[in-house]
């Protein structure tokens, strides 16, 4: 079938541990942070949940679909309970599943998440599944890539010279992304119409201190990329494009974040959704920012994922909620 959003990514059960007897100690800058609890202690929490079908690309995908685009996912689980847990998932939103591998002998991936006020640590393990790409080729009018492990950065090349011509590569780097560096995905970057990153993450990739977003994302743009978002947190977001460059404040709710956990994929796999669907760069803007808004209010990265209908409606409430040339 044809595809309008194609993500590939690892996938991961995450099981949130609500913590209540910790302390964070920071810089007096507010950085460099770190979470402390009694050392050989019973240390009590408030309640754990468990959340399947999760990680950047597995977000990205559960996005797409509640946009109302048609939405498959390239991953691999493991033949277990896990595994049908996260199939059961992507099966209930409407993902296709057909390029999903299943692996005997293998466990699903987990993660602890260590979740304090509206912040969580992560505890992760990854595991190397590999990718098995499917042939043909489906064509897809977007390809996002994002969280893919550092034993399969041979992937990107291949992605690249496989995918249609007039396929959209949004691109979402995660952590061995980063590390991997500019370098040796250069042509991923050369690749890129749409990329998304948060500030450090630039700040990081191209090696710099520059602390001016608009230059940041010329600096990008640089290396490739047709179209750079940026997301600074409680600073708002930003769009450069051959459009102009755009800022956005954080969408105006009166209730604090209960958990920031898959505020970025929100924010990234929508504005990314919302082009294809033929919203210029500033409304794009406006729609990610809302998505990620009604992410933070909700346990996980997924259960407070909106459909286009819905973000209109928070957008229609606001009216003066836009985005502002800079």
């Amino acid at each position: 079938m044809d595809i309008d959003f194609l993500a590939i990514g690892g996938t991961v059960i995450d099981t949130f541990i609500r913590l209540k007897d910790a302390e964070v100690h920071c810089d007096l800058d507010n950085e460099h942070c770190t979470i402390s609890m009694r050392f050989a202690d019973k240390i009590p929490f408030e309640f754990a949940k468990v959340v399947p079908a999760v990680g950047n690309s597995a977000n990205a995908a559960v996005s797409a679909a509640r946009l109302g685009l048609k939405t498959a996912l390239i991953t691999g689980l493991g033949k277990d309970r896990g595994g049908e847990d996260c199939l059961a998932v992507f099966k209930r939103e409407g993902i296709s599943t057909d390029y999903i591998s299943v692996k005997e002998g293998e466990e699903t991936m987990n993660n602890y998440v260590l979740w304090y006020g509206p912040d969580r640590t992560i505890l992760v393990k990854y595991t190397d599944f590999g990718y098995e790409l499917p042939s043909p080729f489906p064509k897809t009018r977007i390809l996002y890539v994002s969280s893919i492990g550092e034993a399969n950065l041979e992937i990107h090349d291949r992605l690249i010279d496989t995918i249609d011509p007039e396929t959209w590569f949004v691109f979402q780097p995660a952590t061995f992304q980063i590390k991997a560096g500019m370098e040796r995905l250069a042509r991923v970057y050369a690749r890129t119409n749409v990329f998304i990153a948060n500030k450090e993450e630039y700040q990081r990739i191209l090696n710099t201190e520059e602390a001016d977003e608009k230059k940041l994302m010329q600096m990008m743009r640089d290396h490739g990329p047709k179209i750079a978002f940026l997301t600074d947190g409680q600073n708002g977001a930003y769009a450069l494009s051959d459009e102009g460059a755009w800022k956005i404040a954080v969408y105006p709710d009166h209730l604090e974040p209960y958990d920031r956990t898959g505020a970025g994929d929100a924010f990234a796999s929508t504005a990314s959704s919302a082009l294809l669907l033929g919203n210029p760069l500033s409304e794009a803007l406006r729609w990610g920012a809302v998505n990620a808004a009604s992410v933070v209010q909700k346990i996980g990265a997924q259960e407070g994922l909106l459909t286009s209908d819905t973000i209109k409606e928070h957008l229609a409430q606001a009216p003066e909620y836009k985005a502002e040339a800079i």
